[in-house]
């Protein structure tokens, strides 16, 4: 991958056709990140066409070339994690080797790719304002509530970078008019806090409609977060661009990487 920046990763992509994002937010041109969509791979029917997981009951065949098509666009091949839905972080440096359990990962080594796997999940992309060093949270309504992302700031900290001086991007999730939720995710978040009240909306006799992008922002904001970015997608509503787990159980993968450049 030969990008350096930010513009040049967008320009490729604009050249190879492709209609995944590009984060639009105030990172250094050296903090590179992009978000996958369902378009530019090869893999047929309910994980058409470019589905990224690395489970599921898609031909093996296809999720390879899709893997290929992707680090096109990469510095190196990101170093998966083994999500679980929970708050562990890893800390990824080139001595890292096996996939670590954990739904966030930090790195300050260049050319270190970052990455998460999401279908309604939230990926949120996390940067100091210098590009000293950079993070990825899978960032479903599991994890906020665990704390992923006040542990992914935490663990930026410890990498150098000022909570005061960090920046967030927020990529495709499920939306407020589509997540319905239960009274076990209203509680989670609710009991504890009882200003997120005002991001759940009543629905049927016992259900809300919980805004995912709120709650990650009203995370973020209390471990210091001032400068949000991103938001607004729904994953579940625009079918012909995402994956949406919620919407298809037998669903693809989109993936989200970020890594310092140079």
């Amino acid at each position: 991958m030969s990008a350096a920046s930010v513009a040049a990763l967008a320009a490729e992509l604009r050249s190879a056709r492709l209609d995944w994002i590009v984060p639009d937010w105030p990172a250094p041109a050296h903090v590179c990140a992009v978000a996958t969509t369902r378009s530019g791979g090869v893999s047929a029917g309910a994980y058409s066409t470019m589905n990224l997981a690395r489970g599921g009951r898609d031909d093996p065949a296809a999720l390879a070339e899709n893997r290929r098509r992707f680090e096109r666009f990469l510095p190196a091949s990101p170093i998966p994690l083994v999500q679980v839905h929970g708050a562990a972080v890893a800390i990824l440096d080139r001595a890292t080797k096996a996939p670590p359990t954990a739904d966030a990962a930090v790195t300050r080594e260049r050319g270190i790719v970052c990455a998460v796997l999401t279908a309604d999940c939230m990926p949120v992309i996390v940067s100091d304002r210098r590009g000293n060093a950079v993070g990825i949270a899978h960032a479903g309504w599991r994890g906020i509530a665990a704390g992923v992302l006040e542990a992914t700031v935490t663990a930026l900290a410890g990498l150098g970078a000022s909570r005061g001086d960090l920046l967030a991007w927020l990529g495709p999730a499920i939306g407020p008019a589509a997540f319905e939720v239960g009274p076990d995710v209203h509680a989670a978040f609710c009991a504890e806090d009882p200003g997120a009240e005002a991001l759940f909306a009543a629905g049927r006799p016992g259900k809300w409609y919980a805004d995912l992008y709120g709650l990650a922002r009203r995370r973020l904001e209390g471990a210091g977060v001032a400068s949000i970015h991103g938001g607004g997608e729904c994953t579940h509503s625009d079918a012909a661009r995402f994956f949406s787990y919620r919407r298809e159980r037998d669903s693809g993968r989109m993936a989200t990487a970020v890594w310092l450049a140079g």
